[in-house]
């Protein structure tokens, strides 16, 4: 079977089409937002474990040169293995931590699906794969809209430091934030013998970003603050007060 042939063949030229079509569809996503893994990665990833998962199908196809009488017993579902696992690394490239968020999940999760949709595409199975590419188009497009119109909480970082003697001390600060809403679960709380000053940290998560506001006006205000910190985390990033 020449080039030609490989390519307008349905065994190999529609699987490897069509998984280069997915990729880039799915990568498409990606790209649009922004992510570091985009179209052209998307696309190579799919590409890749449709061209390996063929190779692995095809084994009578290969050149060997064996020992008269030699017998090879070969597990194809191996390689969808190796690929799936060789993903994982790629995949980790893309999660970082920023703070207390983690950024990359759904990009990572996008390369995964993409490599599996591949290895679906290159065994021949054109039914599942076509739905497994609907299914996740749906989900990466589809589900954000809906998770645009949901309502959103935010988690809230507070860090507040105090001079001994200033009458700022955990007592007040819990009432400052009750009063604006902000209730916190945890107060933690250092004291800095050289300095003098005392630290107070709470995560809370709260549905207002105007708490944040009305809390920064409160603690200016108050004579015993050295500094605060207020640190409101959400989908779309993170902002500071």
């Amino acid at each position: 079977m020449d080039v030609v042939d490989v390519i307008v063949s349905v065994e190999f030229g529609l699987p490897l089409l069509a998984s280069l079509i997915t990729g880039i569809c799915i990568g498409l996503d990606r790209e649009v937002l922004g992510k570091p893994a985009g179209l052209r990665t998307h696309a190579l990833v799919s590409l890749a474990a449709t061209i390996l998962t063929l190779a692995a199908a095809h084994q009578d196809q290969w050149i060997l040169d064996l020992v008269p009488g030699t017998q090879i017993v070969s597990d194809p579902t191996r390689m969808a293995h190796g690929i799936l696992t060789g993903i994982g690394f790629l995949g980790a490239g893309v999660i970082f931590r920023q703070g207390p968020s983690v950024q990359g999940l759904t990009t990572a999760a996008s390369l995964w699906i993409t490599a599996a949709l591949g290895v679906v595409y290159g065994v021949g199975m054109l039914d599942l794969a076509f739905i497994g590419s609907a299914a996740t188009l749906v989900v990466l497009v589809g589900l954000r809209v809906l998770h645009a119109v949901l309502p959103h909480r935010s988690v809230i970082h507070v860090r507040v430091v105090g001079h001994e003697g200033g009458g700022l001390d955990g007592a007040t600060l819990r009432q400052v934030l009750d009063r604006h809403g902000l209730p916190a679960p945890v107060l933690s709380e250092s004291f800095d013998a050289v300095s003098g000053h005392t630290t107070w940290s709470a995560m809370i998560v709260g549905s207002s970003l105007a708490s944040c506001d009305g809390l920064s006006s409160a603690l200016r205000a108050h004579p015993g603050l050295v500094g605060f910190d207020v640190r409101v985390h959400e989908d779309g990033g993170e902002s500071h007060h």
